[in-house]
């Protein structure tokens, strides 16, 4: 692979992850400054303007990732981050909530390059390496993770407005040195006609679905995201509840926990690959989740829970195990595609998965809970990673041989 290409892909997917938490420390002032009211109504609107991110994403993961296979990834990336520089400068300058849930749509649709990002990883990646350099994507993600909520928080003490203007600049930037560096790769048989048909979510997700083999890992790939959103939906909640953390505390706890994820899927997961292959690392990241789930069920120690985070981020083996298993399953000229529709499922499941364990977390905590319990979403994720484990056991079988990856 060449390094200046590969560097830009993995800045725009840590770019898109830095973008979502480089607001979130200044979105509740910022909600109230352009009318959304009281604490409590900001904190309702600040739901949906998350929930409307998820559903673009969801949306249009497949449509992007199609559009990337008919014309190329190049112009796909380079446009979607110059229309994400503009967006946000639509939320620095918006004035009212309206202009921010705008924002919010086009901010989905942008961040939905994630898919052409990856499957250009997949494009200059030989299949036996894939799975690895799909980890380099992950441990980008896990690094936008870590710093967007940092950086956020640093340069809130300039204004509301400060982190807006800074995704802004990180963004318009990446796309000058992606012109400067980035190189077609869908090019002769690799180019695809766009189809509406597969392109929509649930299209792209049944045309995968018919490939053989491919229907239950999308369906483990899904149950994995389900109750990997716990972490996002219920962890400050359930840190004041169990153990009356601070607010400080907690976004240390979520800032440690994205960075082990960033050092498992950028530096762990070769050698695992290489020791278990790609089928055995997933039942390995399973069986690691299962054990964190439960532990994080029922304990009430804070730093045993803090401890556990680097056990718990092993998980994050799964989804570019996941990947490589599927992308060796569907043609080259599929990538995009195949890319787009995990993006959709991954965001369907954060569309899905809040609603739920924040349900499950009020039901077990408030007064009239049978038992208290703040930790029984964590409870619900481990049965959940558990019916993952099976269908993956259940899923028919591929030569699968240990490998040594390489990036």
């Amino acid at each position: 692979m060449k390094r200046l290409p590969v560097l830009f892909i993995l800045l725009t997917v840590m770019i898109d992850a830095m973008g979502i938490g480089l607001i979130v420390p200044v979105m509740p002032d910022l909600i109230q400054d352009v009318g959304g009211g009281t604490l409590a109504q900001a904190a309702l609107w600040g739901g949906i303007l998350s929930t409307t991110f998820a559903v673009m994403q969801f949306v249009f993961g497949p449509v992007v990732g199609g559009l990337s296979d008919r014309f190329g990834r190049r112009p796909v990336l380079l446009v979607a981050l110059l229309v994400m520089a503009l967006d946000y400068v639509l939320m620095a300058v918006a004035g009212a909530l309206w202009l921010l849930l705008l924002g919010r749509v086009i901010g989905g649709i942008t961040a939905a390059t994630q898919s052409t990002a990856t499957a250009y990883m997949a494009d200059v990646s030989p299949p036996e390496r894939r799975a690895a350099n799909f980890g380099l994507v992950g441990a980008a993600f896990g690094a936008g993770f870590v710093l967007g909520p940092l950086l956020g928080g640093v340069l809130a003490e300039y204004g509301t407005r400060a982190p807006f203007w800074t995704a802004a600049g990180l963004a318009a930037g990446n796309a000058l040195f992606g012109w400067m560096v980035l190189k077609e790769t869908v090019t002769g048989d690799r180019v695809r006609p766009f189809s509406w048909r597969r392109s929509n979510p649930l299209g792209a997700l049944r045309s995968l679905g018919r490939l053989p083999g491919v229907t239950r890992l999308l369906l483990v790939y899904f149950i994995y995201y389900v109750g990997f959103a716990v972490y996002p939906a219920v962890w400050a909640y359930f840190a004041k509840a169990q153990f009356d953390w601070s607010p400080a505390t907690i976004g240390v706890s979520l800032g440690l926990f994205g960075a082990m994820m960033a050092v498992i899927q950028g530096g762990l997961i070769r050698p695992v690959l290489s020791l278990l292959g790609e089928r055995g690392t997933v039942v390995a990241g399973h069986l690691t989740n299962i054990v964190a789930f439960g532990f994080l069920a029922v304990t009430t120690s804070g730093p045993w829970a803090l401890a556990l985070t680097p056990i718990a981020a092993i998980g994050g083996i799964i989804p570019p195990a996941l990947q490589g298993m599927m992308s060796v399953r569907v043609a080259e000229d599929a990538q995009g595609e195949l890319q787009g529709a995990l993006t959709s499922a991954s965001a369907l499941a954060m569309i899905l998965s809040p609603l739920v364990m924040t349900y499950t977390f009020a039901r077990f905590t408030d007064n009239q809970a049978p038992v208290f319990l703040p930790g029984a979403p964590f409870a619900l994720a481990g049965l959940l990673t558990v019916l993952g484990l099976f269908a993956l056991l259940a899923s028919p079988r591929r030569q699968n041989t240990p490998r040594t990856p390489e990036a």
